[in-house]
């Protein structure tokens, strides 16, 4: 099964208010765990950085200038995603802006459907507790120590270990281990671990008999119990 983690960091809060991408991440997922493979640009909005903004991601116009529009890189970010599904953390704001850059683009918009929202999903599982990214990082003693600013590829990994913990914690990393292992040792022939296995020893099993001491204290003790259930 193969997933895309995304994240975007973004001029502002609202496309329809001309609001674009300044940033893209984007991390595979294989059965639920990192393939290695990422996916991460910058970009041009061709307009200005408010300082709000920029307190977040610090990503200033003076930085992104240099960089190619959304449109030069559209069909490279699509090849990524494929046909995955897209987890994001609070989706509908990254659809948003990502259907907005498409439709510029003239390319059909990715459906919603596509998209799995790590934050309905914390809300769901944790009712009335704080799901921001940081918060459900302190709850999962995942280290975020270097998101000094919000960057889309480093939150992408971090959304990639919360999402993994919102589904089961370190279960299918140890799932695949073992799976590994077991086609390791299927294809191999006189591995130690083979060889160890094949030499183990059987002892027979000791006696738990109990001594005449042991069975006269515990007759002693049922003579103490009254109206046991199992003189009636």
């Amino acid at each position: 099964m193969r997933e895309i983690v995304l994240d975007t960091e973004t001029t502002g809060l609202n496309p329809e208010n001309g609001d674009r991408i300044v940033e893209i991440g984007c991390l595979e997922l294989i059965n639920h765990i990192p393939s290695g493979h990422t996916l991460h640009y910058y970009f041009n909005p061709e307009r200005d950085i408010p300082e709000e903004t920029f307190r977040v991601h610090g990503l200033s116009s003076d930085f992104l200038v240099e960089y190619p529009v959304f449109a030069k890189l559209a069909d490279k970010i699509l090849d990524f995603l494929g046909d995955a599904i897209l987890i994001m953390h609070n989706a509908s704001f990254d659809m948003k802006f990502l259907n907005n850059e498409l439709r510029l683009v003239g390319i059909p918009q990715i459906p919603i459907s596509r998209a799995l929202d790590t934050c309905a999903m914390a809300r769901r599982k944790y009712p009335g507790a704080h799901v921001s990214l940081d918060a459900l990082c302190r709850r999962f003693d995942i280290d975020n120590s270097n998101r000094d600013y919000h960057g889309a590829l480093i939150d992408a990994n971090l959304l990639a270990s919360v999402y993994l913990e919102l589904i089961g914690g370190s279960q299918p990393d140890l799932i695949a281990n073992l799976s590994n292992k077991s086609s390791n040792l299927s294809t191999t022939s006189n591995t130690p671990e083979l060889i160890e296995k094949n030499n183990v020893v059987h002892r027979n099993p000791r006696p738990h008999i109990p001594s005449g001491d042991e069975i006269t204290a515990h007759n002693a003790f049922l003579q103490r119990i009254k109206n046991p259930i199992w003189t009636n």
